[in-house]
């Protein structure tokens, strides 16, 4: 008989899914609406695509669905490319945000002793070049103070 122990992985597996802060360029893996009777909210996957040594790695987040947080929910759908329509709609259809890609801002915070993952924002797919860590850091360190 064969048992499977998680703990029994080598330690640096275990940072395969351990993101660092900052700025990627994601596609969405899963999406779920989760009932709650005073924050339901979306659990969402995403695959990072870039920075390319982070790629594979999986980004789990929520966004609540209250009326104070529907903002960041609809600045999410728009910058990942949501049917424009079902938009215009007021409708969200889960298969419909499976494949999207876009670009998310992530920072880690505790709360109560837990460490949760915060989605603090998001852009376009079209603006990784612009926007990518790399870009920043390469024009940072191609200037010269006189």
């Amino acid at each position: 008989m064969r048992r499977f122990f998680d703990s029994l992985r080598p330690a640096d597996r275990s940072a395969l899914n351990s993101v660092p802060d900052g700025l990627f360029l994601v596609r969405v893996e899963r999406v779920q609406y989760r009932w709650h009777a005073t924050k339901p909210y979306y659990s969402i996957r995403f695959a990072v695509l870039e920075p390319k040594h982070l790629a594979g790695c999986l980004i789990t987040g929520r966004l609540y669905c209250t009326a104070r947080a529907m903002w960041k929910l609809t600045w999410f759908l728009r910058d990942f490319g949501y049917d424009p329509e079902l938009l215009n709609k007021d409708e969200i259809d889960d298969k419909e945000l499976l494949g999207l890609l876009g670009i998310v801002k992530i920072s880690h915070v505790m709360v109560h002793g837990l460490s949760l993952l915060n989605l603090d924002g998001f852009a376009p797919a079209a603006r990784w070049e612009e926007l990518s860590p790399s870009t920043i850091t390469d024009d940072l360190s191609g200037s010269e103070v006189a």
